[in-house]
């Protein structure tokens, strides 16, 4: 399948390191506006994970500084978007109506509504459509998948997802909230994605946290209320230096011991009722129906695994059940539920997505 990648920035690189371990796949063309980043060179990208921008060949692949023009190129299967969120919506449709399948980095939209939009679009026009949350891939959480589904563990009591950073010295755009959706909306819906996933959605919400943009503060933490009784904490954002370093962890409580997580140094461990703790494989972790996307199949890369599901369910012409289009747009009208509800300063509200 011949993939065009849209943006050459962060997400773009990532997903250009990525593709190279992507059987079926073949990298056609790209599009930036930028000469340099056409050129191949992308040595001055930062971003809050990987390693360093890189020089890259592209004297095979059709560069693009037209979005229109790459769209009608018939030699296109696919379009990855890594654009800045403002742009998903319209470049998404247009692709969808140029028939191409469509990958498109997260947030999908800046809005619910524009991520329905998206999804009615391709299915009217019968093409894959998937948004790379990532997450869903990473192995240390598709093994937390794996245990709360473990009828040994029983019932989760109380779960926290934290993840945080330094405001970034990178992407304009992303200090834009009209491009970006704002630090807390564009870093916490991965946060948002999984608890939807693992959890399904809420009955109500409450949030607190600060937003100050001249200090590039975007906070939040929020409550989700489940009829169960469980509570959900999704907690993190922005921080007010870009010295401050990424991370993101998670601790969920069941019946059967505590599931801990930590990207600073601490591998997902179960802390047993029975006094014993054990780690939990990584190496196994999979979707299931025998899905190995995050475990064995790449490595344990989850960019790679991400974009190789999409790449099979694309060819199969089958939707992409891992990480389903509505419960993306589902993860979108989660955050920004919680960001209305940072306004009401903890007020407990009905969530109704």
């Amino acid at each position: 399948m011949k993939l065009a990648v849209l943006g050459l920035g962060f997400m773009g690189s990532t997903h250009l390191k990525a593709l190279r371990a992507v059987k079926g796949a073949q990298l056609a063309a790209v599009f930036s506006h930028d000469h340099r980043k056409l050129a191949g060179d992308l040595t001055a990208i930062q971003g809050n994970l990987g390693g360093p921008g890189e020089m890259y060949d592209f004297s095979a692949v059709a560069q693009y500084r037209d979005v229109s023009a790459l769209l009608a190129d018939p030699g296109i299967d696919a379009v990855d978007i890594c654009l800045p969120t403002g742009l998903h919506e319209p470049v998404a449709l247009a692709a969808l109506r140029a028939g191409k399948h469509v990958l498109v980095e997260k947030p999908m939209a800046l809005d619910g509504e524009a991520a329905d939009r998206m999804i009615r679009e391709a299915e009217a026009r019968g093409r894959v459509l998937m948004t790379a949350q990532v997450l869903r891939f990473f192995p240390e959480y598709m093994a937390l998948e794996q245990a709360i589904r473990a009828p040994e563990l029983g019932r989760v009591r109380c779960a926290t997802f934290r993840r945080r950073c330094g405001a970034p010295a990178w992407g304009g755009w992303l200090k834009d909230p009209l491009q970006s959706g704002g630090g807390a909306f564009d870093l916490l819906i991965h946060d948002a994605d999984v608890c939807l996933h693992l959890f399904g959605k809420p009955e109500a919400l409450a949030a607190t946290g600060s937003v100050d943009a001249a200090k590039e503060i975007d906070c939040l933490q929020a409550e989700l209320f489940y009829g169960d009784g469980v509570v959900v904490t999704v907690t993190g954002g922005w921080q007010p230096s870009s010295a401050y370093p990424f991370s993101m962890e998670y601790s969920v409580t069941l019946d059967g011991g505590t599931v801990e997580f930590s990207s600073a140094g601490r591998p997902p461990v179960l802390y047993a009722a029975d006094q014993t703790e054990r780690l939990l494989p990584l190496d196994k972790a999979d979707g299931g129906g025998g899905d190995a996307y995050g475990g064995d199949a790449y490595g344990g890369d989850a960019y790679a695994a991400e974009i190789g599901y999409f790449v099979e369910c694309c060819l199969a012409g089958k939707a992409p059940g891992r990480c389903p289009p509505r419960e993306s747009a589902d993860a979108v009208k989660l955050m920004r539920a919680m960001l209305e509800a940072r306004s009401r300063n903890g007020e407990k509200t009905t969530c109704n997505l």
